[in-house]
This record gives C-alpha cells, sequence and structure tokens, in this order.
C-alpha cells in the first residue's frame, strides 16, 4: 500500500493527505458532537427520572402495593398519576411487579437487585435497559421511601423503579449520526478536490520546472531559465532561482571548458607542427639516404627536445588547471608558507643561476594543499627568473603574509596588466620565450583556493612586483587530538 502510494503523482498524494486530513478532523469534531449530544439528552432524562421520585410515599398505598404484590405481579395507580411511565417494585431476589403503571414490567439487572438489598436514601442507579416487549428505556433505581406518622423511613430489601421510554431519543441520535456521516462525506470529498486544485496550482512551478529540466536534458540548452518573481520567497521560488542559477553556472562552465579546450588546441598545434615538420625532415632524410649535415642534425634534435619539453609542460601545466578546477587532489592542511618559499628558491636557483636572488622570510602558517602551493610559489619565480636581465637580482620577502617577488625585467605594460592572470594569454614580448601561458593563471586559482589575494603591479625604476596575501598566523594552530 505504501509503496503504491508512493509511486503516485505529487498532487494526488497531496489530495489524498488533505483529503485524510480533514476527514480525520471531521470524524474527530463528529464523534465528539455525537457524544456531547448524547450526553445532554440523556442528562435531560435522568434529571426527569430524578425529580420524579424527589418526595416519599405514603405508607398506605406502599403497604397496599405490597401486598398486591405478594399476590399478582400488578398493583394499585398509586404512583401513576405523577409519573408518565414504568413503575414498579423490586425485591431483593430479583422479583418485581407493576406500581402504579400499566405496560410491561422493565427486565431486572444485577445492579437493581444491589440497590434492593441495600436501600440508602440517594443513592441509585442509572442505567439503559428494555422492557419485557424489548422497547429500549432510561431506568432509574433507587430506594423506596415512606411517608408514615413517625417520619420518614426506607422499605428493606425493596426498590422503586422508574423508566421512560427513549425510542425517541435514540431516533434523534441515528438521525444526529446520519447527518453527522453525510456532513463528513461531504466535507472529505470537497476537501480532497480542494486538495487537488491547490495542489495542481501549488505545483504548476514544479512543472514548469520539470518541462525545463527535461528540455535541457533533451536538447542540452542551458539557456532556458524560469520566470520567478522577485518579491517571491516561497520553497518553490528559492528551487527555481537554484535551477537558474545552475544553468548559469553550467553555461558559464561548459564556456569556460570549450574555450580551454580551443586554447589549448591551438596552443598545443604549435609545438606539434614543428615535432611534425622536425620528424619529417629526420624521416626523409633516411629514406633519401641524404644524411643531414651534423651541425644541422643536433640543431634539429635539440629543437625535437625543445618542443617535447615545451609540450610535457603545456599538458602538466592543464591537468594542474583541472584539478584545481575539480577535485583537490590532497587534503587541506596547515603549511608552513616559509619552508614553501624556501623549496621554491631553490628549484629557481637552479633554473637561473646567473642570478643573484635574495629573500627575506619570516614564519608564517596557511591552510593550503602543499603542493598546489608550492607550484604556485615556483610558478611566481620562473616568472621573474624568466624576465630578469642577465646577472640581474630578484628579491623575495615574507612578512606577516604577505609574500612579495620582485624582478628588475622590463616590466609589465599596464594595458597588458588586466589579462597575466587568463589562460593562455602571453604578452606579446614574450611569445618567443618558453611557456604555456598558464603559469599565472593556476597561481590565481591556488591562492583564490586557500582564501587569498596575487597582483602584479609595475615596481619603481622598472620590473614587476607581484605580491600574494595569505590569510594564517605566525605560529602553527594546536593540534586536535
Amino acid at each position: 500500500m505504501l509503496r503504491r502510494f508512493r509511486a503516485l503523482p505529487i498532487r494526488s498524494r497531496l489530495a489524498l493527505l488533505v483529503a485524510a486530513a480533514v476527514a480525520f478532523a471531521v470524524a474527530a469534531v463528529s464523534v465528539t458532537c455525537w457524544f456531547i449530544v448524547q450526553g445532554k439528552l440523556y442528562e435531560e432524562l435522568d434529571n426527569d427520572l430524578e425529580s420524579s421520585v424527589g418526595r416519599s410515599q405514603p405508607e398506605a398505598a406502599v403497604a397496599a402495593a405490597l401486598d398486591a404484590c405478594a399476590q399478582s405481579p400488578s398493583a394499585a395507580a398509586v404512583f401513576g398519576p405523577r409519573f408518565k411511565g414504568y413503575s414498579q417494585l423490586v425485591q431483593s431476589d430479583g422479583t418485581a411487579c407493576l406500581y402504579g403503571s400499566s405496560g410491561a414490567l422493565v427486565k431486572v439487572t444485577g445492579s437493581d437487585r444491589k440497590v434492593a438489598e441495600a436501600p440508602q436514601i440517594g443513592r441509585g442507579a442509572l442505567r439503559n435497559g428494555t422492557d419485557k416487549d424489548g422497547n429500549p428505556v432510561r431506568v432509574l433505581t433507587t430506594a423506596l421511601v415512606v411517608n408514615s406518622a413517625d417520619g420518614h423511613y426506607v422499605v428493606k430489601d425493596t426498590a422503586l423503579l422508574i423508566a421512560v421510554p427513549i425510542s425517541s431519543t435514540k431516533s434523534t441520535l441515528n438521525e444526529l449520526a446520519l447527518i453527522l456521516l453525510l456532513v463528513s462525506g461531504v466535507g472529505v470529498l470537497g476537501a480532497g478536490a480542494a486538495g487537488l486544485a491547490v495542489a495542481r496550482a501549488g505545483l504548476r512551478p514544479v512543472d514548469k520546472l520539470t518541462e525545463a529540466v527535461e528540455h535541457v536534458a533533451r536538447t542540452e540548452d542551458l539557456s532556458v531559465r524560469i520566470p520567478v518573481e522577485d518579491d517571491s520567497e516561497d520553497e518553490v521560488a528559492r528551487l527555481s532561482r537554484s535551477f537558474n542559477s545552475m544553468t548559469s553556472s553550467l553555461a558559464s562552465s561548459r564556456d569556460l571548458q570549450q574555450q580551454l579546450i580551443a586554447d589549448a588546441g591551438h596552443e598545443l598545434r604549435t609545438p606539434l607542427t614543428s615535432l611534425r615538420t622536425n620528424i619529417e625532415l629526420l624521416t626523409r632524410s633516411e629514406e633519401t639516404g641524404r644524411p643531414i649535415p651534423p651541425e644541422d642534425r643536433k640543431a634539429l634534435m635539440a629543437s625535437v627536445k625543445a618542443q617535447m619539453t615545451e609540450l610535457a609542460s603545456l599538458i602538466g601545466d592543464l591537468q594542474e588547471l583541472s584539478r584545481s578546477e575539480g577535485q583537490r587532489g590532497e587534503r587541506v592542511q596547515v603549511v608552513s608558507l616559509q619552508d614553501t618559499v624556501e623549496s621554491a628558491l631553490r628549484r629557481a636557483r637552479l633554473r637561473g643561476p646567473e642570478l643573484t636572488i635574495t629573500a627575506d622570510l619570516q614564519p608564517w602558517y596557511v591552510r593550503a594543499e602543499p603542493a598546489a602551493l608550492e607550484r604556485a610559489v615556483v610558478n611566481i619565480l620562473d616568472n621573474a627568473v624568466k624576465f630578469s636581465p642577465g646577472a640581474g637580482t630578484v628579491e623575495v620577502s615574507l612578512a606577516d603574509g604577505v609574500l612579495t617577488v620582485r624582478d628588475h625585467g622590463p616590466g609589465i605594460p599596464a594595458e597588458e596588466l588586466p589579462h597575466v592572470f587568463d589562460r593562455f594569454w602571453r604578452s606579446p614580448s614574450a611569445r618567443a620565450l618558453p611557456g604555456s601561458g598558464l603559469g599565472l593563471s593556476i597561481v590565481a586559482r591556488t591562492i583564490q583556493q586557500a582564501g587569498g589575494t596575487v597582483s602584479l603591479t609595475p615596481a619603481e625604476n622598472g620590473g614587476t612586483v607581484a605580491t600574494v596575501r595569505l590569510p594564517g598566523a605566525p605560529v602553527p594552530p594546536p593540534e586536535v587530538p
């Protein structure tokens, strides 16, 4: 049953849930109303019965009735004129006779006998019962109080039983139950219809969202947008805004991916073309039997090696950039930026042995990926080494989380500064130098992931200053046990 319910459309489930909730509420109200009315009706009957026996009976009449009961189950009309209903005397052994009334005797029960066995003024038993003919009655059994010259007394082993028919009361209750049942049924049907209408109206934006998702899945068109009112803050509006934001992000990501593929293809074309040309020259020399002069062959092999190195560097940069955009290779941890910069400086000095690289480093600890952070620092130092003149100086300092790298090269023109962190962008003056144009893009992405900022600015008296700011502390945080 639960599986079938879950298999239903959301609007059907909402309509059923609303109908069920209304049915439960209506049923609870109807049952409560029926019991309240029943209680009030029986309370009125009980008050009438109790008021009917509110005074004592004449001693002579009671004595005559008891004598008559001993001989026949009928008696003189002593009590009848004041009470229109059943009245009879009940003995402690369960025998009964009419007392001032006509008609069938009311069936005696154990509660009646208990009252007769120990009658007390003010104590009685109220119950529903039937007469000998099966008609429903409301019964009050109480002590038989006699009014004598010496006062009032209770007749022993005898009780007075009076009753009234309740056929009309039961009929009223049955009619009330039928009316409540009909009203409940109409209410449940109306609630189900209203729930279905509300579900359709409320889920209309969800239908639009579903159509949009199906359209995107079918056509891969990420330009689809769901109209949302600016002042709407309900769940459906939030879902629609989230969908629009998701499709925008996906479209932007796809555009960036296509741009990356196009740029990578363009950058790969140059070394691959050069490699193919050089390999064709070597192959033709072997096929024709005309050897290439040793000096030309040596230059050709050096070119092949350089192109392969450039190709490997480009592929490595692309892999690093893809990891920084998606899954991060290593878990972020506390890293000593001072140690990272010192390790990067050792590699930079090997790549520029003719340069003078000075360093003033103070302790600073950050949260980042160690390998990615070191690669970013190496890329910054590589740029400084690449553009520094021979026997030049590169100045490196680290203080209060600010890393600066200053070179004395030609510098970067002001119009080129906004593009230095774009993928595959290379300054016209640097296109003849080795590189893929991805180094600074990797630096920017790594520093941003670590919560910092990076910038390149012209330096006084020529050159460029690279500034990296990373949040952290001069001492490592305490380890959490």
